[in-house]
């Protein structure tokens, strides 16, 4: 081989050269770290439409939670003043001036329908955050202690086909009936059976995962089942729970503007209040804004909050991470 490697003209020592070895150099693993987080991320700005989305999203929610601090409303302001009732957005800007309170036109009293609106979103979307919050976390926790007790398992399956055949919709109305239809009363309705279905979408996952082979194997070594289920079997369903709370916030916001449409909602000032109050002006000639301009509004909000969390539902799949 010597004689080979001098016959070339090529010194035996730039081909082989002794190395020195290192139990801890051996050790390092030298592939990029991975971060889930940023990971998810990654792939949710990676779309455009996402970005344009949740900026659309931005400034739903800064004019929803932001601009009510800065604006006084008062419903009944105009009140006194017959010509200021049911203007278009022209003959507001005409009669009151240019503003961008009089930009949808004015109310039966009066009111800025663009202010109205506005105050009634920051209702309804606290209510479907709230509702959502409650619900997913009670649905997150019994549906992972469902799916790993067999005992509480029996005991669930027969709550489960009891209450979930009784129509939601129902169980709301009478709720709202037998208390003061306010705020937190919608909320009662809304959570007091709302986590049921989710905790069963929930066990039905755990029990998928629950009996995959490394599941097994870190119970055999001894491995408790709170920490199987925080973290083998929690952390693989981030995706799925991201994606539940894509369809139930939305959802709240429906609630309420259905029950609010048919005298059944809050009393409060919300979207569904204000789309009950100005129902007699949706045939109206002239009057029109006062009714559309809450419902497009409410159907924006659902729309970016279903589009925003369904995405990042997609992003938040570790099998998108290539």
């Amino acid at each position: 081989m010597s004689q080979d490697l001098e016959k070339f003209g090529m010194p035996e020592e730039e081909l082989f050269a002794p190395v020195d070895h290192s139990d801890l150099e051996s050790e390092k693993i030298t592939a990029p770290r991975y971060s889930y987080w940023h990971s998810v991320f990654r792939v949710f700005f990676k779309k455009k439409i996402n970005i344009i989305i949740l900026a659309i999203l931005g400034v739903l929610i800064a004019f929803t939670y932001l601009y009510p601090l800065f604006v006084e409303y008062d419903k009944f302001g105009n009140l006194m003043d017959a010509t200021t009732k049911h203007l278009s957005p022209s003959a507001a800007i005409e009669r009151l001036g240019m503003n961008i309170h009089w930009i949808l036109g004015t109310g039966a009293a009066g009111q800025s329908t663009f202010d109205a609106v506005w105050f009634g979103s920051r209702i309804s979307i606290s209510l479907a955050f709230i509702c959502a919050a409650i619900n997913l976390s009670v649905g997150v926790v019994v549906g992972s202690i469902w799916g790993f007790s067999k005992k509480v398992d029996v005991f669930m399956q027969e709550v489960y086909n009891i209450l979930a055949n009784i129509p939601y919709i129902l169980l709301i109305a009478v709720m709202v009936m037998l208390f003061k239809a306010g705020f937190w009363t919608m909320v009662l309705a809304l959570t007091i059976t709302g986590w049921l279905g989710i905790a069963y979408f929930i066990r039905t996952q755990v029990v998928i995962i629950r009996d995959r082979e490394y599941n097994l194997a870190s119970k055999c070594l001894g491995t408790s089942t709170l920490k199987i289920a925080m973290k083998n079997i929690l952390p693989f369903m981030t995706s799925v729970i991201v994606t539940l709370a894509a369809t139930e916030i939305p959802s709240y916001i429906s609630y309420e503007v259905f029950l609010a449409y048919i005298g059944m909602g809050m009393s409060d000032m919300s979207l569904g209040r204000l789309i009950y109050e100005s129902e007699s002006a949706m045939l109206t000639p002239g009057w029109q804004f006062e009714f559309w301009s809450p419902v497009v509004v409410a159907s924006i909000i659902t729309i970016v909050l279903y589009v925003v969390g369904q995405n990042l539902g997609d992003a938040s799949d570790p099998r998108t991470h290539m």
